[in-house]
Protein backbone atom coordinates (compact mmCIF):
# COMPACT_ATOMS: atom_id res chain seq x y z
CA UNK A 1 0.00 0.00 0.00
CA UNK A 2 1.41 3.36 -1.04
CA UNK A 3 2.31 5.72 1.81
CA UNK A 4 -0.05 8.64 2.35
CA UNK A 5 0.53 11.98 4.00
CA UNK A 6 -1.12 12.98 7.25
CA UNK A 7 -3.07 15.59 5.30
CA UNK A 8 -4.47 12.98 2.93
CA UNK A 9 -5.58 10.80 5.85
CA UNK A 10 -7.22 13.81 7.48
CA UNK A 11 -9.04 14.53 4.24
CA UNK A 12 -10.22 10.92 4.12
CA UNK A 13 -11.35 11.20 7.74
CA UNK A 14 -13.34 14.34 6.99
CA UNK A 15 -15.06 12.51 4.13
CA UNK A 16 -16.33 9.63 6.29
CA UNK A 17 -20.12 9.47 6.34
CA UNK A 18 -20.99 7.89 9.65
CA UNK A 19 -23.85 5.39 9.69
CA UNK A 20 -24.00 3.58 13.02
CA UNK A 21 -27.33 1.82 12.66
CA UNK A 22 -28.12 -1.84 13.36
CA UNK A 23 -27.62 -4.26 10.49
CA UNK A 24 -30.46 -6.78 10.82
CA UNK A 25 -31.55 -9.34 8.24
CA UNK A 26 -29.04 -7.92 5.77
CA UNK A 27 -30.20 -4.30 5.95
CA UNK A 28 -29.42 -1.18 7.95
CA UNK A 29 -32.35 0.05 9.98
CA UNK A 30 -33.00 2.70 12.60
CA UNK A 31 -32.63 1.78 16.24
CA UNK A 32 -35.79 1.92 18.32
CA UNK A 33 -33.96 3.90 21.01
CA UNK A 34 -34.62 7.61 21.50
CA UNK A 35 -31.36 8.26 23.36
CA UNK A 36 -28.09 9.29 21.71
CA UNK A 37 -24.48 8.32 22.38
CA UNK A 38 -21.53 10.54 21.49
CA UNK A 39 -18.92 8.77 19.38
CA UNK A 40 -15.67 10.59 20.32
CA UNK A 41 -12.32 10.68 18.56
CA UNK A 42 -9.80 10.10 21.39
CA UNK A 43 -7.01 11.84 19.47
CA UNK A 44 -8.86 15.16 19.59
CA UNK A 45 -11.80 14.53 21.95
CA UNK A 46 -14.08 15.89 19.26
CA UNK A 47 -17.41 14.21 18.54
CA UNK A 48 -17.34 12.16 15.36
CA UNK A 49 -21.09 11.55 15.33
CA UNK A 50 -24.04 10.70 17.54
CA UNK A 51 -25.90 7.41 17.36
CA UNK A 52 -28.61 5.59 19.30
CA UNK A 53 -27.70 3.67 22.46
CA UNK A 54 -29.81 0.72 21.34
CA UNK A 55 -32.66 -1.15 23.02
CA UNK A 56 -33.81 -4.64 23.85
CA UNK A 57 -36.25 -4.28 20.95
CA UNK A 58 -33.30 -4.02 18.54
CA UNK A 59 -31.89 -7.23 19.99
CA UNK A 60 -35.28 -8.92 19.72
CA UNK A 61 -35.45 -8.16 16.00
CA UNK A 62 -31.87 -9.32 15.45
CA UNK A 63 -32.37 -12.59 17.32
CA UNK A 64 -35.54 -13.32 15.37
CA UNK A 65 -33.67 -12.76 12.13
CA UNK A 66 -30.79 -15.01 13.21
CA UNK A 67 -33.19 -17.72 14.43
CA UNK A 68 -35.10 -17.76 11.14
CA UNK A 69 -31.84 -17.93 9.21
CA UNK A 70 -30.68 -20.86 11.32
CA UNK A 71 -33.89 -22.84 11.23
CA UNK A 72 -34.39 -22.64 7.48
CA UNK A 73 -30.88 -23.97 6.94
CA UNK A 74 -29.68 -21.26 4.56
CA UNK A 75 -26.28 -21.39 6.33
CA UNK A 76 -26.36 -24.25 8.84
CA UNK A 77 -27.18 -26.81 6.14
CA UNK A 78 -24.82 -25.34 3.58
CA UNK A 79 -21.95 -27.79 2.92
CA UNK A 80 -18.90 -26.90 5.03
CA UNK A 81 -16.77 -26.50 1.92
CA UNK A 82 -19.17 -23.89 0.58
CA UNK A 83 -19.19 -22.05 3.92
CA UNK A 84 -15.40 -22.00 3.72
CA UNK A 85 -15.55 -20.43 0.26
CA UNK A 86 -17.77 -17.61 1.52
CA UNK A 87 -15.55 -16.93 4.54
CA UNK A 88 -12.43 -16.95 2.38
CA UNK A 89 -13.96 -14.47 -0.04
CA UNK A 90 -14.95 -12.32 2.93
CA UNK A 91 -11.34 -12.34 4.14
CA UNK A 92 -10.18 -11.22 0.69
CA UNK A 93 -12.68 -8.34 0.76
CA UNK A 94 -11.40 -7.27 4.19
CA UNK A 95 -7.91 -7.03 2.69
CA UNK A 96 -9.24 -5.03 -0.28
CA UNK A 97 -10.95 -2.60 2.10
CA UNK A 98 -8.20 -2.53 4.73
CA UNK A 99 -7.66 1.24 4.46
CA UNK A 100 -11.35 1.99 4.97
CA UNK A 101 -11.60 -0.40 7.93
CA UNK A 102 -8.34 0.85 9.43
CA UNK A 103 -9.42 4.48 9.17
CA UNK A 104 -12.66 3.79 11.05
CA UNK A 105 -10.76 2.08 13.87
CA UNK A 106 -8.14 4.81 13.97
CA UNK A 107 -10.77 7.53 14.31
CA UNK A 108 -12.91 5.72 16.88
CA UNK A 109 -10.25 4.34 19.27
CA UNK A 110 -7.06 6.19 18.36
CA UNK A 111 -5.14 3.35 16.74
CA UNK A 112 -2.19 4.56 14.63
CA UNK A 113 -3.42 4.30 11.06
CA UNK A 114 -0.72 1.88 9.88
CA UNK A 115 -1.34 -0.34 12.92
CA UNK A 116 -5.09 -0.33 12.29
CA UNK A 117 -4.56 -1.33 8.67
CA UNK A 118 -2.13 -4.05 9.77
CA UNK A 119 -4.76 -5.42 12.17
CA UNK A 120 -7.26 -5.80 9.34
CA UNK A 121 -4.89 -7.13 6.69
CA UNK A 122 -2.36 -9.19 8.63
CA UNK A 123 -4.35 -10.33 11.67
CA UNK A 124 -8.09 -10.35 10.97
CA UNK A 125 -8.12 -11.64 7.39
CA UNK A 126 -5.62 -14.51 7.84
CA UNK A 127 -7.34 -15.69 11.01
CA UNK A 128 -10.66 -15.70 9.16
CA UNK A 129 -9.08 -17.82 6.43
CA UNK A 130 -7.75 -20.19 9.08
CA UNK A 131 -11.22 -20.76 10.47
CA UNK A 132 -12.57 -21.15 6.95
CA UNK A 133 -10.08 -23.97 6.50
CA UNK A 134 -11.35 -25.63 9.67
CA UNK A 135 -14.99 -25.64 8.50
CA UNK A 136 -14.80 -29.24 7.24
CA UNK A 137 -12.44 -30.47 9.96
CA UNK A 138 -15.02 -31.07 12.73
CA UNK A 139 -14.71 -34.83 12.81
CA UNK A 140 -16.72 -37.04 15.15
CA UNK A 141 -15.79 -40.51 16.37
CA UNK A 142 -17.35 -43.97 16.35
CA UNK A 143 -17.31 -46.74 18.97
CA UNK A 144 -17.36 -50.43 17.89
CA UNK A 145 -20.19 -52.45 19.46
CA UNK A 146 -21.48 -55.32 17.34
CA UNK A 147 -22.45 -56.06 13.74
CA UNK A 148 -26.00 -54.72 14.20
CA UNK A 149 -25.26 -51.50 16.07
CA UNK A 150 -23.47 -48.31 15.10
CA UNK A 151 -22.78 -45.63 17.69
CA UNK A 152 -20.97 -42.40 16.95
CA UNK A 153 -20.48 -38.74 17.87
CA UNK A 154 -21.24 -35.88 15.53
CA UNK A 155 -20.83 -32.11 15.86
CA UNK A 156 -23.75 -29.82 15.10
CA UNK A 157 -23.97 -26.02 15.23
CA UNK A 158 -25.44 -24.71 18.48
CA UNK A 159 -27.89 -22.32 16.83
CA UNK A 160 -27.94 -18.57 17.44
CA UNK A 161 -24.75 -17.17 18.97
CA UNK A 162 -24.61 -13.90 20.87
CA UNK A 163 -21.22 -12.18 20.83
CA UNK A 164 -19.91 -9.07 22.59
CA UNK A 165 -16.58 -7.65 21.50
CA UNK A 166 -14.22 -5.08 23.08
CA UNK A 167 -12.76 -1.94 21.52
CA UNK A 168 -9.02 -2.60 21.67
CA UNK A 169 -8.76 -4.57 18.39
CA UNK A 170 -12.10 -3.82 16.68
CA UNK A 171 -11.60 -5.60 13.35
CA UNK A 172 -9.70 -8.56 14.79
CA UNK A 173 -12.23 -9.07 17.58
CA UNK A 174 -15.05 -9.32 15.04
CA UNK A 175 -13.20 -12.16 13.32
CA UNK A 176 -12.36 -13.85 16.64
CA UNK A 177 -16.06 -14.23 17.38
CA UNK A 178 -17.62 -14.53 13.96
CA UNK A 179 -14.97 -16.72 12.29
CA UNK A 180 -15.31 -19.93 14.31
CA UNK A 181 -19.04 -19.46 14.97
CA UNK A 182 -19.94 -19.13 11.29
CA UNK A 183 -17.47 -21.80 10.18
CA UNK A 184 -19.29 -24.21 12.51
CA UNK A 185 -22.64 -23.34 10.88
CA UNK A 186 -24.22 -21.00 13.44
CA UNK A 187 -25.99 -17.70 12.92
CA UNK A 188 -25.14 -14.67 15.04
CA UNK A 189 -26.03 -11.44 16.75
CA UNK A 190 -22.92 -9.33 17.35
CA UNK A 191 -22.68 -6.37 19.70
CA UNK A 192 -19.45 -4.42 19.12
CA UNK A 193 -18.13 -2.04 21.76
CA UNK A 194 -19.94 1.28 21.83
CA UNK A 195 -16.53 2.91 21.30
CA UNK A 196 -15.82 1.11 18.03
CA UNK A 197 -18.95 -0.06 16.19
CA UNK A 198 -18.18 1.16 12.67
CA UNK A 199 -15.66 -1.40 11.43
CA UNK A 200 -17.89 -4.25 12.64
CA UNK A 201 -20.83 -2.88 10.67
CA UNK A 202 -18.71 -2.34 7.55
CA UNK A 203 -17.18 -5.82 7.80
CA UNK A 204 -20.66 -7.32 8.09
CA UNK A 205 -21.63 -5.56 4.86
CA UNK A 206 -18.55 -7.05 3.20
CA UNK A 207 -19.64 -10.49 4.43
CA UNK A 208 -22.94 -10.03 2.61
CA UNK A 209 -21.00 -9.02 -0.50
CA UNK A 210 -18.97 -12.22 -0.14
CA UNK A 211 -22.13 -14.32 -0.27
CA UNK A 212 -23.14 -14.68 3.37
CA UNK A 213 -26.94 -15.07 3.38
CA UNK A 214 -28.99 -12.29 4.91
CA UNK A 215 -29.86 -12.83 8.56
CA UNK A 216 -26.85 -15.03 9.30
CA UNK A 217 -24.79 -12.17 10.79
CA UNK A 218 -26.64 -9.35 12.51
CA UNK A 219 -24.82 -6.41 14.15
CA UNK A 220 -26.46 -4.26 16.82
CA UNK A 221 -24.41 -1.31 18.15
CA UNK A 222 -25.21 0.21 21.51
CA UNK A 223 -24.32 0.31 25.18
CA UNK A 224 -23.58 -2.66 27.36
CA UNK A 225 -26.35 -1.63 29.73
CA UNK A 226 -28.92 -1.73 26.94
CA UNK A 227 -27.90 -3.96 24.04
CA UNK A 228 -25.35 -6.08 25.90
CA UNK A 229 -27.65 -6.85 28.80
CA UNK A 230 -30.53 -7.72 26.47
CA UNK A 231 -28.32 -10.06 24.45
CA UNK A 232 -27.03 -11.86 27.55
CA UNK A 233 -30.52 -12.36 28.98
CA UNK A 234 -32.26 -13.41 25.76
CA UNK A 235 -33.74 -16.91 26.02
CA UNK A 236 -33.28 -17.69 22.34
CA UNK A 237 -29.50 -17.21 22.37
CA UNK A 238 -27.86 -20.65 22.47
CA UNK A 239 -24.37 -19.50 23.50
CA UNK A 240 -22.92 -16.17 24.60
CA UNK A 241 -19.31 -15.27 23.79
CA UNK A 242 -17.70 -12.27 25.48
CA UNK A 243 -14.28 -10.64 25.54
CA UNK A 244 -13.72 -7.81 28.01
CA UNK A 245 -13.19 -7.09 31.67
CA UNK A 246 -13.58 -9.73 34.38
CA UNK A 247 -16.15 -7.58 36.19
CA UNK A 248 -18.35 -7.36 33.09
CA UNK A 249 -17.88 -11.07 32.40
CA UNK A 250 -19.19 -11.87 35.87
CA UNK A 251 -22.25 -9.68 35.34
CA UNK A 252 -23.01 -11.32 32.01
CA UNK A 253 -22.67 -14.79 33.51
CA UNK A 254 -25.14 -13.84 36.24
CA UNK A 255 -27.60 -12.38 33.71
CA UNK A 256 -27.35 -15.43 31.47
CA UNK A 257 -27.92 -17.80 34.38
CA UNK A 258 -30.96 -15.91 35.66
CA UNK A 259 -32.81 -15.93 32.36
CA UNK A 260 -31.64 -19.08 30.61
CA UNK A 261 -29.10 -21.83 31.15
CA UNK A 262 -26.88 -21.01 28.18
CA UNK A 263 -23.16 -21.82 27.95
CA UNK A 264 -20.66 -18.96 27.89
CA UNK A 265 -17.22 -18.38 26.42
CA UNK A 266 -15.39 -15.73 28.43
CA UNK A 267 -12.01 -14.17 27.77
CA UNK A 268 -11.57 -11.55 30.44
CA UNK A 269 -8.77 -9.60 32.08
CA UNK A 270 -5.10 -10.34 32.44
CA UNK A 271 -2.02 -9.28 34.39
CA UNK A 272 0.60 -11.25 32.55
CA UNK A 273 4.17 -11.72 33.84
CA UNK A 274 7.43 -11.61 31.92
CA UNK A 275 10.00 -13.59 33.91
CA UNK A 276 13.69 -13.12 33.15
CA UNK A 277 16.39 -15.41 34.55
CA UNK A 278 20.04 -14.44 34.87
CA UNK A 279 21.21 -17.08 32.39
CA UNK A 280 20.04 -15.03 29.39
CA UNK A 281 22.91 -13.54 27.40
CA UNK A 282 21.22 -10.83 25.35
CA UNK A 283 19.50 -8.26 27.56
CA UNK A 284 18.92 -6.02 24.57
CA UNK A 285 16.60 -8.62 23.05
CA UNK A 286 14.80 -9.00 26.37
CA UNK A 287 14.44 -5.23 26.76
CA UNK A 288 13.05 -4.87 23.24
CA UNK A 289 10.50 -7.62 23.86
CA UNK A 290 9.51 -6.20 27.25
CA UNK A 291 8.80 -2.73 25.90
CA UNK A 292 7.02 -4.05 22.83
CA UNK A 293 4.75 -6.22 24.99
CA UNK A 294 3.78 -3.60 27.55
CA UNK A 295 3.33 -0.73 25.08
CA UNK A 296 1.64 -2.73 22.30
CA UNK A 297 -1.63 -0.94 21.50
CA UNK A 298 -0.78 1.61 24.23
CA UNK A 299 -0.93 -1.21 26.78
CA UNK A 300 -4.58 -1.85 25.97
CA UNK A 301 -4.18 -5.60 25.50
CA UNK A 302 -5.61 -8.22 27.85
CA UNK A 303 -2.46 -10.34 27.54
CA UNK A 304 -0.06 -7.39 27.91
CA UNK A 305 2.99 -8.41 29.96
CA UNK A 306 2.72 -5.61 32.51
CA UNK A 307 4.71 -7.34 35.27
CA UNK A 308 8.47 -7.62 34.69
CA UNK A 309 9.84 -10.21 37.12
CA UNK A 310 13.65 -10.19 36.98
CA UNK A 311 16.34 -12.18 38.78
CA UNK A 312 18.33 -9.97 41.15
CA UNK A 313 21.68 -10.35 39.40
CA UNK A 314 20.53 -8.68 36.17
CA UNK A 315 17.70 -6.47 37.35
CA UNK A 316 19.44 -3.10 37.30
CA UNK A 317 21.10 -3.69 33.94
CA UNK A 318 17.85 -4.82 32.32
CA UNK A 319 15.76 -2.10 33.91
CA UNK A 320 18.09 0.59 32.56
CA UNK A 321 17.65 -0.75 29.04
CA UNK A 322 13.88 -1.01 29.40
CA UNK A 323 13.55 2.56 30.70
CA UNK A 324 15.72 3.92 27.88
CA UNK A 325 13.57 2.23 25.23
CA UNK A 326 10.23 3.07 26.80
CA UNK A 327 11.16 6.75 27.14
CA UNK A 328 11.60 6.92 23.36
CA UNK A 329 8.01 5.84 22.72
CA UNK A 330 6.29 9.21 22.43
CA UNK A 331 2.55 9.33 21.65
CA UNK A 332 1.66 10.93 18.34
CA UNK A 333 -1.12 11.72 15.87
CA UNK A 334 -2.79 8.44 14.80
CA UNK A 335 -3.21 9.74 11.24
CA UNK A 336 0.54 10.23 10.85
CA UNK A 337 1.92 7.03 9.32
CA UNK A 338 5.11 7.37 11.36
CA UNK A 339 3.15 7.12 14.63
CA UNK A 340 3.38 3.78 16.43
CA UNK A 341 2.01 4.90 19.81
CA UNK A 342 -1.31 6.71 19.85
CA UNK A 343 -3.78 7.94 22.47
CA UNK A 344 -5.77 5.76 24.81
CA UNK A 345 -9.23 4.79 23.60
CA UNK A 346 -11.13 7.57 25.33
CA UNK A 347 -11.48 9.93 28.30
CA UNK A 348 -12.71 7.18 30.61
CA UNK A 349 -9.67 5.06 29.83
CA UNK A 350 -7.35 8.03 30.42
CA UNK A 351 -9.00 8.64 33.78
CA UNK A 352 -8.63 4.98 34.71
CA UNK A 353 -4.92 4.82 33.88
CA UNK A 354 -4.20 8.14 35.58
CA UNK A 355 -5.94 6.86 38.71
CA UNK A 356 -3.77 3.76 38.84
CA UNK A 357 -0.60 5.80 38.41
CA UNK A 358 -1.65 8.01 41.31
CA UNK A 359 -2.46 5.01 43.49
CA UNK A 360 0.93 3.52 42.72
CA UNK A 361 2.66 6.70 43.84
CA UNK A 362 0.57 6.88 47.00
CA UNK A 363 1.44 3.26 47.83
CA UNK A 364 5.16 3.98 47.64
CA UNK A 365 6.10 2.56 44.24
CA UNK A 366 9.10 4.32 42.68
CA UNK A 367 8.50 5.76 39.18
CA UNK A 368 11.78 5.18 37.36
CA UNK A 369 9.92 6.53 34.33
CA UNK A 370 6.99 8.85 34.98
CA UNK A 371 4.68 9.21 32.01
CA UNK A 372 2.76 12.38 31.25
CA UNK A 373 -1.03 12.52 31.05
CA UNK A 374 -2.60 14.98 28.62
CA UNK A 375 -5.70 16.27 30.35
CA UNK A 376 -7.61 17.69 27.37
CA UNK A 377 -7.55 17.88 23.60
CA UNK A 378 -6.47 14.25 23.27
CA UNK A 379 -6.29 11.15 25.48
CA UNK A 380 -2.50 10.81 25.34
CA UNK A 381 -0.69 9.00 28.17
CA UNK A 382 2.98 8.06 27.85
CA UNK A 383 4.72 5.14 29.50
CA UNK A 384 5.19 4.79 33.26
CA UNK A 385 7.51 2.22 34.85
CA UNK A 386 7.29 1.48 38.58
CA UNK A 387 10.09 -0.12 40.60
CA UNK A 388 10.06 -1.12 44.28
CA UNK A 389 6.53 -2.45 44.09
CA UNK A 390 5.03 -4.92 46.55
CA UNK A 391 2.77 -7.85 45.77
CA UNK A 392 -0.26 -6.27 47.43
CA UNK A 393 -0.26 -2.98 45.49
CA UNK A 394 -3.24 -2.43 43.19
CA UNK A 395 -0.91 -1.64 40.29
CA UNK A 396 0.53 -5.16 40.64
CA UNK A 397 -2.73 -7.01 41.25
CA UNK A 398 -5.24 -5.28 39.00
CA UNK A 399 -5.50 -4.88 35.24
CA UNK A 400 -4.72 -1.27 34.33
CA UNK A 401 -5.13 -1.57 30.55
CA UNK A 402 -2.63 1.15 29.81
CA UNK A 403 1.12 1.79 29.37
CA UNK A 404 2.17 1.00 32.95
CA UNK A 405 4.86 -1.57 33.84
CA UNK A 406 5.60 -2.90 37.33
CA UNK A 407 9.04 -4.35 38.09
CA UNK A 408 9.59 -7.11 40.66
CA UNK A 409 12.74 -9.07 41.51
CA UNK A 410 13.43 -12.61 42.69
CA UNK A 411 16.29 -14.78 43.87
CA UNK A 412 15.12 -18.35 43.23
CA UNK A 413 13.04 -20.15 40.65
CA UNK A 414 10.44 -20.98 43.31
CA UNK A 415 10.06 -17.30 44.15
CA UNK A 416 9.69 -16.41 40.48
CA UNK A 417 6.89 -18.93 40.06
CA UNK A 418 5.12 -17.66 43.18
CA UNK A 419 5.26 -14.07 41.89
CA UNK A 420 4.13 -15.09 38.43
CA UNK A 421 1.09 -16.89 39.84
CA UNK A 422 0.44 -14.20 42.43
CA UNK A 423 -2.60 -12.54 40.84
CA UNK A 424 -6.15 -13.70 40.17
CA UNK A 425 -5.51 -13.76 36.43
CA UNK A 426 -4.21 -16.54 34.19
CA UNK A 427 -4.12 -15.46 30.56
CA UNK A 428 -0.50 -15.39 29.35
CA UNK A 429 3.11 -15.50 30.57
CA UNK A 430 6.60 -15.37 29.10
CA UNK A 431 9.78 -16.77 30.63
CA UNK A 432 13.30 -16.08 29.42
CA UNK A 433 15.83 -18.81 30.19
CA UNK A 434 18.40 -20.99 28.46
CA UNK A 435 17.91 -23.86 30.91
CA UNK A 436 15.76 -26.53 29.24
CA UNK A 437 14.91 -28.28 32.51
CA UNK A 438 13.74 -25.01 34.03
CA UNK A 439 11.76 -24.21 30.88
CA UNK A 440 9.83 -27.47 31.20
CA UNK A 441 9.13 -26.84 34.87
CA UNK A 442 7.90 -23.31 34.18
CA UNK A 443 5.64 -24.46 31.37
CA UNK A 444 4.00 -26.83 33.84
CA UNK A 445 3.83 -24.67 36.98
CA UNK A 446 2.84 -21.26 35.59
CA UNK A 447 -0.94 -21.00 35.63
CA UNK A 448 -1.77 -19.32 32.34
CA UNK A 449 -3.60 -20.11 29.13
CA UNK A 450 -0.49 -19.49 27.02
CA UNK A 451 3.11 -19.81 28.21
CA UNK A 452 5.92 -18.59 25.95
CA UNK A 453 9.43 -19.86 26.66
CA UNK A 454 12.15 -17.74 25.05
CA UNK A 455 15.93 -17.83 24.94
CA UNK A 456 17.91 -14.65 24.47
CA UNK A 457 18.60 -15.47 20.83
CA UNK A 458 16.72 -14.46 17.72
CA UNK A 459 13.28 -16.01 17.69
CA UNK A 460 11.92 -17.75 14.62
CA UNK A 461 9.11 -16.28 12.49
CA UNK A 462 5.48 -16.66 13.49
CA UNK A 463 3.99 -19.74 11.85
CA UNK A 464 0.68 -17.94 11.32
CA UNK A 465 -1.22 -20.85 12.87
CA UNK A 466 -2.80 -20.07 16.20
CA UNK A 467 -3.27 -23.05 18.47
CA UNK A 468 -6.17 -23.26 20.88
CA UNK A 469 -5.96 -22.26 24.52
CA UNK A 470 -8.29 -21.69 27.46
CA UNK A 471 -8.05 -18.83 29.99
CA UNK A 472 -7.52 -19.74 33.63
CA UNK A 473 -8.72 -18.28 36.93
CA UNK A 474 -10.38 -14.85 36.61
CA UNK A 475 -9.26 -14.54 32.99
CA UNK A 476 -12.25 -16.59 31.88
CA UNK A 477 -13.05 -20.03 30.50
CA UNK A 478 -13.72 -21.82 27.24
CA UNK A 479 -11.68 -21.92 24.02
CA UNK A 480 -12.56 -20.05 20.85
CA UNK A 481 -9.23 -19.93 19.02
CA UNK A 482 -8.04 -22.55 16.55
CA UNK A 483 -9.91 -25.76 15.79
CA UNK A 484 -11.12 -25.99 19.39
CA UNK A 485 -13.01 -22.78 18.74
CA UNK A 486 -15.23 -24.54 16.23
CA UNK A 487 -15.84 -27.29 18.78
CA UNK A 488 -16.86 -24.69 21.38
CA UNK A 489 -19.37 -23.22 18.96
CA UNK A 490 -20.75 -26.69 18.25
CA UNK A 491 -22.73 -29.19 20.29
CA UNK A 492 -21.60 -32.82 20.52
CA UNK A 493 -24.32 -35.36 19.84
CA UNK A 494 -24.29 -39.10 20.57
CA UNK A 495 -26.14 -41.21 17.97
CA UNK A 496 -26.84 -44.95 18.23
CA UNK A 497 -28.31 -46.89 15.32
CA UNK A 498 -29.31 -50.48 15.99
CA UNK A 499 -31.53 -53.27 14.80
CA UNK A 500 -31.64 -55.31 11.66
Amino acid sequence: MKAQTTQSWKAAAAAVRWNIQPLIDGKRRSSQSELDYDNVNPATEEILCRYKVGTSADIEDAVKSARQAFEDGRWSEMPPGRRAEVLTKWADLIIQHKAEIGLLDSLEVGKPIKVAIYDAETLAAPHLKQWAGFANKLLGSAAPLDSKTLTFNTYEPRGVIGAITPWNFPSLNVVYKVGPALAAGNTMVLKPSELSPSSALRMAELALEAGLPEGVLNVVPGLGSTVGAALAAHRDINLLSFTGSTATGQKLAEAAARKSLKPLLLECGGKSPQIVFADVDNLDAVADATVNWVLWNQGQVCSAHTRLIVQDAIKEALLEKVVTRAAQRVPGDPLDESTTFGPLAGPDQRKRVKGYIERGLEAGAVPVLKGTVQEEGGCYVSATIFDKVTETMSIVQEEIFGPVLCVQSFKTEEEAIRLANGTEYGLAATAWTRDLGRAKRLAHTIRAAAVFIKTSGTEGPDSGCMLSYEPQKASGYGSEVGLRGLESYSTLKWVTMGGS
